[in-house]
C-alpha cells in the first residue's frame, strides 16, 4: 500500500513519534510506502511531498515540534479543493491518508472522509479536548512544563510578596490550567467553562496576605473569562481563519486585582513554550501507539475512522464522533481543584 502523513494545526509534543511510528510500522511490517505532505493540507492541496523511509524519521521521536511542517489553511479553500485533493490522491497512486491534528483538522478529515476519499485520523491537541479519546498525545508535556513554570514563579512571588496570574492554553477548555494549578498547588484556577467572580477571586486572594501569607498564584486558561458586568473586559476579536483572538486575560486581571487589592500584581503569559520541545515519556509511548494503531487501522480499511484511547487500550472511533463535540472540564474535577487549590 502507498500511505500519505501529514500534520496540521497547533504544533505539539509527539507528533514526529506518529510520523516515525507510522513509517516504522508501514514499511518493516507490511511493507507499504510512505509519503508525508508538507506543511499540513497545503501540502496535500499543492502536491507537495518527500518520500519517507527509515533514514528520514531516525532520530526524530524525543523532538518537538513536527519534521513535516504545519500550516493553516482557510476552510474555504479545502472544501473548494476536495476534487483537487481526489486528483493528487489518483495521481500519487495513494491507498490511505492518515491526517495528525486537533479539532480543526479532524473536522478537515472527516470532509474529506464524506466526499469518499480513504481517511484514517489520529488526534493530537495539547488542551486535551477531543471528546472521543481519553487523553491526546502534547497534554502531558504541556501540564508538566505549565507545573515546571509555577513551581518556579511561587518563588519569585513570595519574595517579592506579589500576586501573579499565570496564564496558560486553553482556549475553549481549562485541562491544562486545571491539571498544573492542582499539581502546582496555585491557590485559584480559572477555565472557560466557568466564568469567574472578580469581587470573589479579589476576597479569597486578599485573605491569604491578610492571613500573613506573602503572595499568591493564580492559573487562568487563556479562554478564561469573568462573568458578566463584574469588571471590563476585552474580548478580542477573530483572525483570519475564524479562531477567536484573546486579548489576555492575566494582563487584565492582573491590572484589576491590583486595583481592588493594594498588591503588585502581575501577568505571566506562558504561551507558546508549553508546546514546544521535548515531549514526555507519556507522550511518546501514546503517539507511537496511535500512529501503529492507525496503520493498521489503514489495513483493515477502517476508513473514516480515527484512533482514541479508551481506557488502556487503543480503539478506533468514527471521526463524526470525534468532531461532534468539546471534551470539557465538568463541574465535579472543578469542585475537586477548588478543595486543594
Amino acid at each position: 500500500m502507498r500511505i500519505g502523513v501529514l500534520t496540521s494545526g497547533g504544533d505539539c509534543p509527539g507528533l514526529n513519534a506518529v510520523i516515525r511510528s507510522v513509517v516504522h510500522r508501514a514499511l518493516v511490517d507490511h511493507g507499504d510506502e510512505v509519503i508525508g505532505f508538507r506543511d499540513g493540507w497545503k501540502g496535500l492541496l499543492e502536491c507537495d511531498y518527500t518520500k519517507l523511509d527509515l533514514d528520514a524519521v531516525s532520530g526524530i521521536l524525543a523532538l518537538g515540534g513536527t519534521v513535516l511542517g504545519s500550516s493553516r489553511v482557510r476552510p474555504e479553500r479545502l472544501r473548494g479543493g476536495v476534487e483537487r485533493v481526489r486528483g493528487h490522491v489518483e495521481e500519487l497512486g495513494l491507498d490511505a491518508i492518515i491526517p495528525i491534528g486537533g479539532e480543526g483538522t479532524l473536522k478537515a478529515a472527516r470532509l474529506l472522509s464524506d466526499s469518499g476519499l480513504p481517511i484514517v485520523g489520529v488526534p493530537k491537541t495539547i488542551d486535551n479536548d477531543i471528546a472521543a479519546t481519553d487523553v491526546t498525545f502534547g497534554f502531558d508535556t504541556a501540564v508538566g512544563v505549565a507545573t515546571d513554570a509555577l513551581d518556579r514563579l511561587k518563588t519569585t512571588a513570595e519574595s517579592h510578596q506579589r500576586v501573579l496570574i499565570v496564564e496558560v492554553m486553553g482556549r475553549h477548555t481549562g485541562w491544562i490550567a486545571l491539571h498544573s494549578g492542582m499539581a502546582a498547588g496555585a491557590h485559584a484556577v480559572l477555565v472557560p467553562e466557568r466564568p469567574f467572580d472578580v469581587e470573589e477571586l479579589a476576597q479569597r486572594v486578599g485573605a491569604r496576605f491578610a492571613a500573613g501569607k506573602r503572595s499568591a498564584i493564580v492559573v487562568a486558561a487563556e479562554g478564561a473569562e469573568p462573568r458578566a458586568g463584574s469588571m471590563e473586559f476585552d474580548e478580542g476579536g477573530t483572525d483570519v481563519y475564524g479562531h477567536r483572538r484573546f486579548a489576555g486575560v492575566a494582563r487584565q486581571l492582573a491590572v484589576e486585582l491590583e486595583r481592588r487589592l493594594g498588591k503588585e500584581a502581575r501577568p505571566v503569559i506562558l504561551g507558546h513554550v508549553q508546546r514546544g520541545g521535548t515531549p514526555t515519556a507519556y507522550d511518546r509511548v501514546l503517539a507511537t501507539r496511535f500512529g501503529w494503531h492507525a496503520v493498521e487501522a489503514v489495513h483493515r480499511g477502517e476508513f473514516g475512522m480515527m484512533t482514541a484511547l479508551r481506557g488502556t487500550e487503543i480503539v478506533t472511533v468514527p471521526l463524526a464522533e470525534a468532531v461532534s463535540r468539546l471534551k470539557t472540564v465538568p463541574a465535579e474535577r472543578y469542585a475537586e481543584a477548588e478543595c486543594v487549590v
